[in-house]
């Protein structure tokens, strides 16, 4: 590459053929122009007529100097000066470029791809050799590998079929693949970071330092990439966090909640107070709507980790306290029913009446506290909506295990087990047996992968009778194996028998984490959960997130997912974010369980050059050149043909206004080629995936109608088909290309104004090349 100032040549040997010019000159000047086709007179005229020596004519000097242009135009062209020039590559071996290709690079994605364009282009030009490194496992779990030397070509098409992985970078299994590898000295590194450090930032760029020059490019603080973690649930509605990289200035992010169908349910923005690394914002919502939500996503961001899958366990379901006494409320810290309440509360949707008051609306729980006999019509009741599907939960305490054996046989339906009569009494002066602690939960129970903590004690229970489906219908056992919760299916539905008191009366499990999360669980039975699902038995997966954040099928690779591994968030090729289980039980495995590294590289190796992820501002002359050469070319040739005679008038005006045509023609295709070239960020974003767009009316509230209707669009297409599609645009319609859109959606508004003469070309091209206009007249009066 020749530089001249802000000029440089990525061909000047072609230069060379300048020092022709003069031959073309001389060639020009001793050749002169042809002859001029004239009529003859009669030969009569002619007769005794001498002619006299005269000197032949010359190619006119303006003629001559246009020729010489076009010859100029056409080797500086072939030159290829190339405007603002990228600087050539450091030294003068292979260009070794190292990808990541984890969950945070998504964020940016076409900004990496460009940048590879450019890198490959100038590798191309130097003629030099490329080596490609990735740094995220492949789908098999494969650590990552070095690719050899290859052509720019060759590693263009690698390139070209690069997609981010919805898991994070391995760097440690990409800093073991490069520890052989020997390349030429002189080699340059380009590191395409995510800005982000697993741990082996400094240790990787290092390794990285010892084959060459290195440059990192990588996002401003600002556009890294961010995290959605879980929400957090309470009686009003779900909390939902966002975490950043870089807790440096203000910053807003607008977080989207959508069901499964793709509905949009909420749109609310989230604030980075200067200085917070996370962001709080609330979705407080009637529990109809909120058991909808199915995705938390963060609006116009790409990636695993913008996105947040819900499943039943955020769900609130309407669960029935029966108040049994109404003295309760005057004695609260002794009431089964406040703290049923305090662990109830910030998962479900609370109610308390008496039973036939539950049953009057739609109920997913119904808590019956200590009770004794049961009315038969209120028996008979509960009975009929358990086999319909309900879920009765039931605590033991006085009153059931004083109530007599005929009575606790007309129960029988209304209890899992049979019962014997009165209590065990476990720290009674007249036993030696002190205070039972619970022993492990079996791998087919509900409560499997629970934590115990070692200071739940039970004091007093009710025990069961041995029988042979006993161990069956046990959920959970004391040390010396005595029952604590026993279940049996009754239709649809469920009974489910704890055998203490939901109070401190018989135990201090009301005051532990575990009675929480054991409720939880047994809440999700409502949703017709078999009991040994919530064990440790395998969870196929159903659906599951790409490096863009959306739903899709399973790769052939994915593995099922066992419980342990859900409950420890672990996430890689073989068990990526998404749904796992099936159509009964379905939990989604999200990446921020997995706690995935948010923090900036910053510590890195002296002769590490770090900058931005900049647009390319080099701009191709060649193309401008060479069309200026031919349309000189076209001016000579009709010009050449008016001085030898062979147009007339009529002709030469037909002539002329066709070579004007084909002039304008070409310029203003080659102006449009440049204002594409100008905006190749956003014909990059719009061609990458499929996109439905949207016109822009300038009113902000029917453009945020506009984009998360097509949102939801979108979201459905993606589930139920086998598109691959981005989050919708918005366009202008005299200012952006429209051939990039298979549909565009045009809301009318009270402000619309008539379009311009370009409008209307683009609006009626859009239409003849195939294109779909919807109409919007948003007048829901009008069928």
């Amino acid at each position: 590459m020749l530089p001249i100032g802000p000029i440089a040549f990525a061909q000047p040997w072609i230069l060379l053929a300048a020092a022709g010019l003069p031959l073309i000159w001389l060639l020009l000047r001793v050749t002169p122009p042809a002859p001029r086709a004239l009529r003859f007179p009669a030969l009569r005229l002619l007769i005794g007529l001498r002619t006299p020596e005269e000197t032949p004519a010359r190619t006119p000097l303006w003629l001559m100097l246009l020729r010489m242009t076009i010859a100029a135009l056409i080797i500086l062209g072939l030159a290829r000066p190339l405007l603002n020039p990228a600087a050539e590559l450091a030294g003068d071996g292979p260009l070794l470029l190292v990808i990541d290709d984890g969950w945070a690079a998504a964020r940016n994605w076409p900004a990496r791809m460009a940048a590879l364009e450019t890198w490959l282009e100038r590798a191309e030009r130097a003629g030099r050799p490329v080596a490609l490194v990735t740094t995220a496992r492949d789908a098999t779990d494969r650590p990552p590998a070095f690719s050899g030397l290859l052509s720019a070509s060759e590693a263009r098409r690698i390139v070209q079929g690069m997609q981010p992985k919805p898991w994070p970078v391995d760097r440690g299994g990409a800093l073991a693949s490069l520890e052989d590898v020997r390349l030429p000295k002189g080699t340059h590194v380009v590191w395409l970071s995510d800005g982000l450090d697993d741990g082996n930032g400094t240790a990787f760029a290092n390794r990285l330092r010892r084959f060459g020059s290195v440059e990192m490019l990588r996002d401003p603080d600002g556009a890294l990439a961010r995290l959605v973690l879980p929400p957090e649930a309470d009686a009003r509605g779900l909390a939902v966090r966002l975490r950043r990289a870089v807790a440096k200035g203000e910053d807003i992010a607008v977080i989207l909640a959508t069901a499964d169908d793709g509905a949009l349910i909420a749109r609310v923005p989230a604030t980075f107070a200067d200085g917070a690394a996370e962001a709080t914002v609330r979705l407080d919502l009637p529990s109809e709507m909120r058991n909808r939500i199915a995705h938390i996503a963060i609006e116009g961001e790409a990636g695993a980790g913008s996105v947040y899958l819900l499943d039943e366990r955020w769900r609130r379901r309407p669960v029935g306290l029966v108040a049994t006494s109404p003295l309760e409320d005057a004695q609260p810290l002794l009431s089964e029913l406040y703290y049923l309440a305090r662990a109830l509360e910030p998962f479900t949707e609370l109610r308390r009446g008496t039973i036939d008051e539950l049953l009057q609306r739609d109920l997913a729980v119904m808590v019956l506290p200590d009770t004794g006999t049961l009315p038969a019509a209120a028996r008979d009741r509960i009975e009929t909506w358990v086999e319909r599907g309900g879920v009765l939960l039931r605590f033991a305490g006085p009153r059931l295990a004083e109530t007599g054996t005929a009575a606790r046989a007309e129960a029988a339906a209304l209890l899992p087990v049979r019962l014997r009569g009165g209590n065990r009494t476990l720290s009674g002066v007249l036993t030696w047996d002190q205070p039972a602690r619970l022993a492990p939960f079996d791998d087919d129970s509900p409560f499997a992968s629970l934590s115990i903590p070692a200071d739940v004690l039970i004091q007093r229970q009710v025990l069961a009778e041995p029988s042979l489906d006993l161990g069956e219908r046990t959920w959970a056992r004391l040390s010396d194996g005595t029952p604590l919760v026993t279940a049996a299916r009754r239709g649809e539905g469920w009974v489910v028998l704890i055998h203490t008191t939901a109070n401190t009366d018989w135990s201090n499990l009301p005051l532990s984490g575990l009675f929480v999360e054991m409720l939880r669980r047994i809440v999700a039975l409502s949703q017709g959960v078999p009991a040994a699902a919530g064990g440790k038995r395998a969870l196929p997966p159903i659906e599951t997130l790409d490096g863009f954040g959306r739903l899709g099928t399973p790769a052939p690779t994915t593995l099922a997912l066992d419980p342990q591994a859900l409950a420890e968030g672990r996430i890689g090729p073989r068990h990526p974010p998404g749904y796992y289980g099936a159509e009964g039980l379905r939990r989604a495995h999200n990446l921020a369980a997995a706690e995935p590294a948010l923090a900036p590289i910053d510590d890195l190796p002296p002769g590490v050059s770090v900058s931005a992820y900049a647009r390319n501002t080099e701009v191709d002359l060649m193309p401008w050149l060479l069309v200026a050469a031919m349309v000189l070319m076209l001016a000579d040739f009709f010009i050449t043909l008016m001085l030898r005679g062979l147009l007339g008038r009529r002709r030469s005006a037909t002539v002329a206004a066709g070579a004007i045509g084909l002039m304008l023609t070409l310029t203003l295709g080659t102006g449009n080629a440049s204002a594409q070239g100008a905006d190749d960020a956003r014909a990059l974003e719009a061609t990458l995936l499929t996109r439905l767009a949207f016109v822009i009316t300038g009113v902000p509230a029917v453009d945020e109608v506009s984009f998360a209707g097509l949102d939801g669009l979108t979201r459905v297409l993606v589930r139920r088909t086998s598109i691959e599609a981005g989050p919708p645009l918005g366009v202008d319609l005299a200012r952006d290309e429209l051939a990039f859109f298979p549909l565009l959606y045009w809301p009318i508004t009270p402000q619309q104004r008539d379009l311009s003469e370009i409008a209307v070309r683009k609006v009626n091209e859009f239409l003849r090349t195939g294109g779909t206009i919807l109409f919007d007249l948003r007048e829901p009066d009008i069928g």
